[in-house]
């Protein structure tokens, strides 16, 4: 599953289901669309300390990005807080779209210079660099599997996980849309090919926490461009 673009520094993201789930290291990041900021600049100032003041309790990981506490943190009021994120979920995604652009970053997905395959593979590429030794892998799924995985798991966290795996897809379905945009990736089925690629760079991600490094770096890269290739091919073909 799409758990590998982790951010070192996230924790407990969706605490304020269960404090329970609040105790994990979460790892995992949310990937959050992207949100239009609101008109007007006085307004656009006020939504932006806000999710400062979020990002900020999240990197820490000492509290809950609760509405007391942010708002605390901004210096406004929590009708203030209210008005531009009527729900919890609206606050902690708007906070977590910083974090999650930075786990899954476009790299250069935009720069039509460069071959769209090239950049759709670096966009991949860069998924894997949380798992840069075989020990920050094993690490990684350590901590992912007592929190998602492992017998003592809450039925929240793993609808929790549900939750970060969708959002994983969207992210990648992003990149997809520009190279379709651009005319240089054939419409299709975007959701699949979005899973797709994310199922290849999970596997590598868990080959890098199992196998020595001469061993998968023979195939590390081929096996990415392989499965950029197949979604082209499978686009063309369409």
């Amino acid at each position: 599953m799409p758990f590998w673009w982790v951010l070192r520094s996230v924790r407990a993201v969706l605490a304020q289901r269960t404090s329970t789930l609040y105790q994990h290291t979460v790892l995992v990041h949310w990937a959050s669309g992207r949100y239009s900021p609101d008109a007007g600049g006085g307004i656009i100032g006020t939504r932006e300390k806000i999710v400062d003041a979020a990002t900020e309790i999240i990197r820490a990981g000492t509290e809950r990005p609760s509405v007391r506490a942010v708002a605390a943190r901004a210096g406004v009021g929590a009708s203030t807080l209210r008005h531009y994120f009527p729900t919890q979920r609206d606050l902690l995604d708007a906070a977590l779209h910083d974090l999650y652009t930075e786990a899954m970053p476009d790299v250069r997905i935009r720069d039509t210079s460069v071959p769209p395959r090239d950049r759709l593979l670096e966009c991949l590429w860069a998924l894997l660099e949380p798992f840069g030794t075989e020990e920050q892998a094993r690490e990684t799924w350590r901590t992912l599997y007592e929190a998602f995985i492992a017998p003592d798991a809450t039925d929240d966290a793993r609808t929790g996980y549900l939750v970060l795996i969708t959002q994983a897809v969207r992210r990648v379905e992003s990149w997809l849309v520009i190279l379709e945009a651009e005319g240089v990736l054939p419409p299709g089925d975007v959701a699949a090919r979005a899973r797709f690629l994310l199922a290849v760079v999970d596997g590598i991600s868990l080959d890098r926490g199992l196998l020595p490094g001469p061993a998968r770096l023979e195939f590390e890269g081929s096996t990415l461009r392989m499965a950029v290739d197949a979604v082209f091919r499978d686009a063309e073909g369409a």
